[in-house]
C-alpha cells in the first residue's frame, strides 16, 4: 500500500482488523437544506444504519416512521419500504438515472434513497475502502489550511464501488485525522464539494468522524462558509 495510507489505516484500526470485520452498525442524523432542496424534506432525519464491511450494502431505517432503505450495489438496486414492509420505491441501476442532472434536478424517493445510501457507507468504511482491489492510491501535493499542513491522498476507485465521483481526494493532519475531503458528485451535475469532519470518536477501537459538514467549495479551493448544505452527526457505532 501506499506510504501514508498504510499509517491512515493503522490510526483506523488497522488492516487485519477491518479484514476481519463483517458489519458495522450506527446511528445517523442528517440535517441541513438539501434534502428539502431536492425535495424530501423528510430524509433530514435520523436513522439506524446496518452497513456490510466487505461490500457495499447498506440498511437505514427512519426512527420515527419505520420506512426502511437498502441499497444493494451487488444487485445494483435501491428499494424504500413503508414500517409495514410495503416497497414504496425501487430502482435498478440507480447510477445511470442522474445522467444529465443539475444541481438544481429534484430527484424522485429512490434517488435521493440511493445517494444517502452510498455516500453514508463510504464514510462508515473510510480509510478500509482505500485497501480494496482496484483502488488506486498516492499521495499528492500536501495542502496548508488555517495555519496547518495537511498531507493529502488521492483515490480513484474501481468500478465495483458507487463513490461521489471516481476519484476524491483525502486530507489528513499530523494526527493522521481525516479533516477534509473534496470531490463533485455526479449524481448532482459534479458542483465542487469540500465536506470537513469536525469531531471524532473512538468506538471498539476504530476511530469513527461524528460530526461531518458538507459545504461548497470555491474556485481558489476554500470552502463558502456562508451556508452548510449537509451535515451528518453519528454515533452509538459497533463494528461486529
Amino acid at each position: 500500500m501506499n506510504a501514508l495510507l498504510d499509517l491512515v489505516v493503522e490510526k483506523h484500526g488497522g488492516l487485519e482488523r477491518w479484514k476481519g470485520l463483517s458489519s458495522v452498525s450506527a446511528r445517523v442524523t442528517f440535517g441541513g437544506p438539501f434534502w428539502e432542496f431536492k425535495g424530501h424534506a423528510d430524509f433530514a432525519n435520523t436513522v439506524t444504519v446496518e452497513a456490510s464491511v466487505q461490500e457495499e450494502y447498506v440498511r437505514q431505517v427512519d426512527e420515527v416512521t419505520g420506512r426502511t432503505v437498502v441499497y444493494d450495489k451487488k444487485a445494483e438496486r435501491v428499494t424504500v419500504a413503508a414500517a409495514d414492509g410495503g416497497t414504496v420505491a425501487e430502482l435498478d441501476n440507480p447510477r445511470s438515472t442522474f445522467d444529465g442532472f443539475t444541481p438544481e434536478t429534484p430527484w424522485d424517493l429512490a434517488q435521493i434513497a440511493y445517494f444517502r445510501s452510498y455516500a453514508t457507507w463510504h464514510y462508515l468504511l473510510e480509510p478500509y475502502l482505500f485497501t480494496w482491489a482496484g483502488a488506486e492510491v498516492e499521495e499528492v501535493e500536501p495542502r496548508i489550511e488555517n495555519g496547518e499542513t495537511w498531507r493529502v491522498l488521492s483515490v480513484t476507485f474501481p468500478d465495483s464501488v458507487d463513490a461521489h465521483n471516481a476519484t476524491q481526494r483525502y486530507y489528513y493532519d499530523s494526527a493522521l485525522l481525516l479533516r477534509r475531503m473534496d470531490y463533485q458528485p455526479e449524481v448532482n451535475g459534479r458542483p465542487p464539494v469540500a465536506h470537513y469532519i469536525r469531531k471524532y470518536e473512538t468506538f471498539d477501537g476504530i476511530v469513527v468522524p461524528t460530526v461531518r459538514h458538507v459545504l461548497s467549495r470555491n474556485e481558489d479551493m476554500t470552502p463558502d462558509l456562508s451556508w452548510i448544505p449537509i451535515t451528518l452527526e453519528v454515533g452509538d457505532v459497533s463494528f461486529r
